[in-house]
Formats: C-alpha cells, structure tokens, sequence
C-alpha cells in the first residue's frame, strides 16, 4: 500500500487522468493534481491537494513536486504540432527533470500506441511528441514506467454527433479496447512493484472490436436511437477545415494511422507484471447506461 507517501497527477483531472487519481488513492497514496487553473477545482477535490502550477512554468513544478514520491503525467494537447512538441515533449521532459532534482522515485507516464513506429509507419504528430517525451523519461534518470495504450473505451461516446455515432474511416481492424479503470489499475500497481520499473508497456483489453462492432454495441445498450455511420476521412477533412478550425486534425491522423496499420503491440507483459484487465465491452457500455439513467429527471 502507498503508505501515505504523495504523487502528483500533472493531468489528474482529465479522462484519463481522474481514474489513476481514484486507483493510487484507494492504494493508500496522498494525491496532489497539478491544475493551472485551480479555481476550476474545489480547495481539496475529492480529498485530494490541488496546486497551481503549469508543466510550462519551471518554478510552480518545483513547488508541486515538493515532497513527493511519485509523479504521473498525463497531459493533453493539441491540435497543433507546436503545441504537442510544447506541451507534451518538452513539458514531460521539464517534469522528469524537475523529479530528478526534487528526488521524486518513481514516474509513470501515459505515451502512445504508435510512438515506436516502423519503417512504413507515419507517427501522428501526437506520437511524435511523446516519443521525445519517452526519450526524456529514460534519460532522466528516474525510475519510470510507460504505458503505450491502444484505444480507450471512454473514446467511444466522443464519436456521438447529432444522433449518430460517427466512425470515421474504414477502421478494418479490430481492437483490443481498454477500460480506463483498468488501466488506471495498472498504473497504480506499477508504483509498488520494483519488476514494473523502467518498463514500456502495452496496455490492451481482453476482446477484439473493430471501431464500428463497439459502437454498434455501445448504441444498443446506452443510445438505440443513435445510428452507427462511416465518414471518409477526406469527407471528415474537409469537414474540420470548414467548420471546426483544424480541433479534429490530430484524431483524423490517427484515424489514418490506425485505418492503415491496425493495433501494434504485445499486452502480454504487462499482464504478467500488473494483472490483465477484467473490464468486458459490454459491461463497461452497461455501467455507462446505468450512470445514463440515473441523471435523468
């Protein structure tokens, strides 16, 4: 158990970010959220210390960094390629150095599917960021782990627009979608196991859906009114340039990526090191029709 010891979670309120907060805390951790914008949170939201700071401003890092064991990063940025190179490289590899100097121990890191790349293989210019990023990690010198996940359940409601869910592309190939609890749960167990320490792992789920299988099941269960349609990607291009000043630009290169290559990875190590995930599709789609129901008047 985490014995009282502090992590700061740059990220901690995000979609991702908020369920590694409840995993470390239900382990015993303190948790601290870095958040620029603090008057957005309540003084001490869901218990946890909340700190002004930026993953850009060097001395509100050393201040949140104070005292702590460990740091997760999980950041969000976008849509441009200035703004991932800013935010998620050189923010990541500001936050690695600072826990270095601040003597943090340990490190975890949300990265990308496709940040090992391959010869054929077109990083996103999100992929491209966090692959620096990764690199910073490991020449940081603090123990880390990485997780390169492939798609996220919680994605799947994004797809909604206008009644209808939306895959965009062919998307042919099928996915091993996780649960972010789940993965949540693997980031939280990594900090008290020497054996996950400077390991890259690919975080993957146990079933294989195709983007189109998953929304189909998804609207069954949560929206049956919502039809499932298919939009070229070309289609979705134009479409972000005319309406949407470029915000889908970094999603449509993933899509394209995804579209061509399919999933890449192997789970199964960090099955062995952190436990495989038990979240099923269709229990996750039934959970979210329960929480559907229960904000209704």
């Amino acid at each position: 158990m985490g014995s009282g010891e502090t992590i700061l979670i740059a990220g901690g309120s995000g979609l991702l970010g908020a369920p590694v907060a409840r995993a470390l805390d239900r382990e015993g951790y303190r948790i601290r959220i870095l958040t620029r914008r603090p008057d957005r949170e309540p003084p001490r939201r869901d218990g946890y210390e909340v700190v002004r700071g930026d993953v850009e401003d060097e001395a509100s890092l050393e201040r949140a960094l104070a005292g702590c064991m460990g740091v997760h990063i999980s950041l969000r940025a976008g849509p441009t390629r200035e703004s991932f190179d800013r935010v998620e490289h050189h923010g990541t590899a500001r936050v690695a150095r600072l826990a270095r100097a601040s003597g943090v121990r340990r490190l975890t890191y949300l990265s990308g599917m496709y940040v090992a790349g391959a010869a054929h293989l077109d990083r996103p210019a999100a992929d491209e960021a966090k692959a620096a990023a990764e690199a910073a990690i490991r020449d940081s010198g603090v123990a880390h782990t990485i997780f390169r996940p492939t798609y996220f359940m919680e994605t799947l409601p994004r797809h909604l627009r206008g009644g209808r869910a939306v895959v965009i592309g062919r998307q042919p190939h099928p996915l091993h979608m996780i649960a972010a609890d789940d993965y949540a749960r693997m980031v939280a167990r990594a900090y008290a196991l020497d054996e996950a320490a400077d390991r890259t792992f690919y975080v993957q789920g146990r079933e294989a859906f195709t983007i189109k299988e998953a929304l189909d099941l998804y609207c069954r269960i949560v929206g049956p009114a919502m039809r499932v349609v298919t939009v070229a990607i070309p289609v979705m291009r134009i479409v972000d340039r005319l309406f949407m000043t470029g915000e889908l630009g970094p999603t449509l290169d993933l899509m394209e990526v995804m579209q061509r290559t399919g999933e890449v990875g192997d789970p199964a190590p960090a099955w062995a090191v952190l436990g495989p995930p038990t979240t099923t599709l269709r229990a996750w789609c039934e959970a979210r029709a329960t929480d559907r129901q229960a904000l209704s008047p």
